[in-house]
């Protein structure tokens, strides 16, 4: 008896001290740094939802909620959602509060946040809590909730939910404006990255490309190749009006966002050559941003418009270079490989995405502009194409044939597993971020 004490209370004494110094840490508060190489996973459980004030629980509604949080949060790969019946006890809450909440069984379930949700009519209260501390990470109460909001509370809570978390907004009431191939015409369409309110934008016919939000998020800008010319394309949210612009802009327009002060920056083929321009508030050529005697197109800004990356043929092949806009000065960012196309720079001009062509097909690639570093972010099959980046910077949205056809598909810049987005039928592609919500 003797013996076993000795072996088992030094053994259980450390298991105690290891358990203790577990415990302390994840009582610390609880953030995600989302610029680090990766994350260690976040379990949180969805506790069943709670009547208010003695109200009766309205439970499709409820159900329905909770599905589209959880919907929303298996986007996040640094997310497991581990399922309330999984507890021991069963459901350790009885209110949405603090002092409702028995922490202990989610506390040895290694469960690091719990979500509680209450109703009172077409009221919700959501809140999210840290099951060592207690303490409350974010809490919002949204009214007449009825069934076509509740996608919309849903979106709204969790993205203030990964902002107390990571301190970015989620993206998920930020739409990707994109391109679907109809038949024999290509038309412009949005949707929200979890596939619902998929939106077609125009009806113009022939082929309607490269569309581009502004930065308040009021207008997206594309071009239109009918039978005769390429047209520069606008589309007015608040009205609804689509204009088709060709004066002064010549027979090519290619590749148009919105850069410095919103103004439409586009590639122009104005003496033989194809430059990049900077357009004034009438749509017409006001001062060449990058040129050189080959081909300089896909123009992407940063947040500030203080820089823009592009791909230029300068060094014999397709290349990404970045510029600084007030001064001039342009450095060459891609030096491995011949085809290096389609950059897309980070909302906070730390990172370029671009299209990069391997011996097994176009792959996404993430260029550090900060250290200099690279990384290959996506795998295949297929061809992956044409990288944007979400509103936080974190995600990034791709087109790619993996699966026959061009999808667009979700990954992160850390080239976690790419997720398909819904778009309906027909190939999809060249997508673009909405950023103005995170802002």
């Amino acid at each position: 008896m003797t013996n076993l004490k000795r072996i088992l209370i030094p053994a259980l004494c450390g298991l105690a001290v290891l358990f203790s110094a577990w415990s302390a840490s994840a009582a610390g508060p609880l953030t995600v740094d989302i610029h680090g190489p990766g994350q260690r996973m976040v379990n949180i459980v969805l506790l069943p939802p709670k009547p208010l004030e003695g109200s009766a629980l309205p439970e499709a509604p409820a159900k329905a909620f909770e599905e589209l949080v959880a919907n929303d949060l298996s986007y996040i790969p640094f997310l497991k959602l581990v399922p309330a019946s999984s507890l021991l006890g069963g459901d350790p809450s009885k209110g949405v509060g603090r002092t409702d909440i028995d922490f202990k069984p989610m506390q040895l379930a290694r469960i690091d946040l719990c979500m509680t949700t209450g109703w009172n009519g077409n009221t919700i209260e959501a809140r999210v809590f840290e099951t060592f501390s207690g303490r409350r990470i974010v809490g919002k109460q949204y009214r007449d909730v009825g069934s076509m909001t509740l996608a919309k509370a849903a979106d709204r809570f969790c993205s203030a939910f990964l902002e107390a978390l990571t301190g970015k907004k989620g993206f998920f009431d930020s739409p990707l404006v994109f391109v679907r191939q109809d038949g024999k015409t290509k038309e412009i369409y949005t949707v929200l990255p979890q596939g619902r309110e998929l939106k077609r934008i125009t009806s113009l016919g022939g082929y309607n490309l490269s569309p581009s939000w502004s930065m308040d998020g009021s207008r997206i800008v594309f071009t239109h190749i009918g039978k005769k010319r390429h047209e520069l394309g606008l589309f007015d949210s608040k009205t609804g009006k689509i204009t088709l612009m060709t004066r002064g802009l010549g027979d090519t327009v290619i590749s148009p966002v919105f850069g410095p002060d919103d103004r439409v920056t586009v590639a122009l083929n104005q003496d033989g050559v194809t430059d990049i321009f900077e357009l004034d508030a009438a749509y017409k050529p006001k001062r060449r941003l990058a040129s050189s005697q080959y081909i300089d197109v896909s123009p992407s800004f940063d947040r500030t418009g203080r820089l823009m990356a592009f791909t230029s043929g300068r060094a014999g092949n397709p290349h990404v270079y970045l510029m600084d806009v007030k001064t001039g000065e342009v450095r060459r960012v891609t030096m491995t490989g011949k085809y290096n196309t389609h950059p897309c720079l980070s909302p906070d001009g730390r990172y370029i995405a671009y299209t990069h062509r391997t011996p097994d097909g176009h792959r996404i690639f993430l260029h550090d502009l900060q250290s200099g570093g690279e990384k290959q972010l996506s795998f295949g099959p297929g061809n992956d194409e044409y990288p944007a980046f979400g509103p936080d910077g974190y995600f990034v949205a791709f087109a790619s044939n993996r699966s026959g056809e061009y999808k667009i598909y979700l990954t992160t810049r850390h080239g976690d597993a790419p997720r398909r987005i819904s778009t309906g039928k027909g190939q999809a592609f060249a997508p673009a971020w909405d950023t103005s919500l995170q802002w």
